[in-house]
């Protein structure tokens, strides 16, 4: 309770980061701490890391990458200057969200990712685990903003992540949201495999979501590019959504092209098949947002795995 502040409410938690202007829709999640052996030809307006490329999984420590450059864009092979974004997504295992949160003191993980210069960083998210105890829930709930503000108040371009259990989380988020107008939230989906998952879980809550935010408020989503989920989220939330994913650059490693009709096995360089699908999703992504759930007519459901 000490490291929370003494505290499981979000009274005391100010408005957060938002959205930079120019983030495409759609942001491809590399899987390497560069962009340069991808983007030979593609040049797209944003690309995102995860946390365990920054964050070293093994040491707890930030990796020397990022130290011996001006800023995150240079870090990954991107123009300092240039029009191209660079985001960071503080999602990982456990271990490695937990070693953020209890050295981000001792290491100044904070202050390093403002000196870096992101152009977006989705925090760090403490999990929700149904069968933890109730407490570690709202400890966690109440870590995710926080954490947030944290950085925000270093300079950082933070967007909180939030989880739900129950109804009443999603009550208490959307109380302080009435009260303090976030600009944007994040809610990772990676963590929705199933389609009872998603049906039972995550579509219950975003619907809701839906209806009580306010349409001033953001969202950006992570997981993967299953069509129907990313009509729903169209359906839900419209143009106000932006999507991070890995799956254009997992199916391109495995020598496989994101279609209409599935995956399909394809003898082309990793480079052409990473730009292929990042075109693709991106179109499932603005097609969904557009014309919500009837754009995606006549696409199998489970056709893109996460």
């Amino acid at each position: 309770m000490a490291d929370v502040g003494g505290t499981l409410s979000f009274d005391d938690i100010p408005a957060l980061g938002d959205v930079p202007a120019g983030l495409p829709r759609f942001v491809p999640q590399l899987d390497a701490n560069t962009v340069e052996a991808l983007d030979t030809s593609l040049g797209w307006g944003a690309y995102a890391l995860g946390m365990r490329r920054w964050l070293s999984p093994t040491t707890h420590e930030l990796y020397p990458r990022y130290e011996n450059y001006s800023c995150a864009r240079e870090a990954l092979g991107l123009a300092p200057g240039g029009p191209q974004l660079a985001v960071l997504v503080g999602y990982g295992e456990d271990p490695l969200v937990e070693a953020f949160w209890t050295r981000r003191f001792e290491l100044g993980l904070i202050e390093r990712l403002a000196d870096q210069q992101w152009d977006l960083v989705l925090t760090p998210n403490f999990s929700m685990y149904a069968n933890q105890p109730r407490t570690e829930h709202l400890l966690n709930f109440r870590r995710n903003l926080l954490l947030a503000a944290e950085l925000v108040a270093a300079g950082v371009p933070a967007v909180p992540n939030i989880y739900w259990a129950r109804k009443e989380d999603l009550d208490r988020y959307v109380a302080w949201a009435e009260d303090v107008s976030p600009p944007a939230l994040a809610v990772n989906l990676q963590t929705f495999r199933t389609e009872d998952d998603w049906v039972g879980t995550a579509l219950p809550g975003l619907t809701y979501l839906s209806l009580c935010l306010s349409e001033q408020t953001k969202l950006v989503f992570t997981g993967g590019t299953r069509p129907n989920r990313l009509a729903d989220l169209g359906r839900l939330f419209a143009d106000r959504w932006w999507y991070v994913s890995q799956k254009p650059v997992q199916a391109a490693r495995h020598g496989r092209q994101l279609t209409a009709e599935g995956e399909a096995a394809v003898y082309a360089r990793p480079e052409d098949l990473f730009a292929s699908n990042v075109r693709f999703a991106a179109g499932l992504v603005e097609r969904a947002g557009l014309l919500g759930p009837t754009a995606l007519a006549g696409t199998p459901r489970e056709d893109v795995t996460s």
